[in-house]
């Protein structure tokens, strides 16, 4: 287990601990990031705009799109005894997990439908009616999506496919630049603050990284 978590490096650990503290302590720091896409009684004029629904909507029919294709090439490779990309069932199995235990049990399931922290629009700081909360503080009896990013939380799930591939940084880099887009639109919208996207990332990125030690030791490194 130890050999598994020191798979990340310490600077990752240190920089996880390091900004969860800051969001915690000064949860101001969301209220000043949230306030630069308020616009007053026009609320957050990016939310339904048609870049911002274009990046909304890109991550679930993206996502789909290539865990679709995922597994028909895996279909394909099995079936006529192919390698294309040397995509193995493994592999397909990594991929599938990162998406299914980071975004879709930890964020979605565990944080989302539990926590109670309200979105930006929906605080009383940007014209809703419910509390705002910082972040890593659930709030009991309210309603409220906003902690941790699911969008975001699916745009950087595809640091699994980065991470097979035979250029890594490359296409890391773009993954984290997909996902840093997404994320800024969200909070355009009023729909998340930046503690929301960062906590997705780091679930993400320590998803990734645990999963692939897991699933393919030094040894066996596809």
């Amino acid at each position: 287990m130890i050999k598994v978590l020191a798979t990340i490096p310490l600077w990752g650990w240190t920089a996880m601990a390091v900004l969860s503290l800051l969001f915690f302590l000064f949860p101001q720091i969301d209220l000043a990031v949230a306030a630069l896409f308020y616009a007053g009684p026009d609320g957050f004029p990016a939310a339904k705009t048609l870049a911002e629904q274009v990046i909304y909507y890109s991550v679930p029919y993206g996502l789909m799109a290539l865990y679709v294709g995922a597994v028909l090439l895996w279909l394909f490779n099995t079936a006529f005894g192919r390698s294309v990309w040397r995509f193995t069932g493994r592999k397909l199995l990594y991929v599938l997990l990162v998406l299914g235990i980071g975004s879709g049990l930890i964020v979605n399931a565990l944080f989302k439908e539990h926590w109670g922290r309200a979105r930006p629009a929906e605080t009383m700081e940007f014209g809703g009616k419910k509390q705002f909360s910082p972040a890593f503080v659930p709030v009991a009896g309210q309603v409220g999506n906003s902690f941790s990013c699911g969008h975001a939380s699916g745009a950087f799930a595809l640091l699994a496919f980065a991470k097979l591939s035979r250029r890594r940084r490359l296409w890391s880099a773009i993954v984290l630049g997909y996902g840093l887009i997404v994320g800024a639109a969200r909070m355009a919208a009023g729909g998340h603050f930046l503690s929301d996207v960062a906590v997705s990332f780091f679930i993400m990125y320590t998803a990734t990284e645990l999963l692939y030690a897991v699933l393919f030791p030094p040894k066996e490194s596809p």
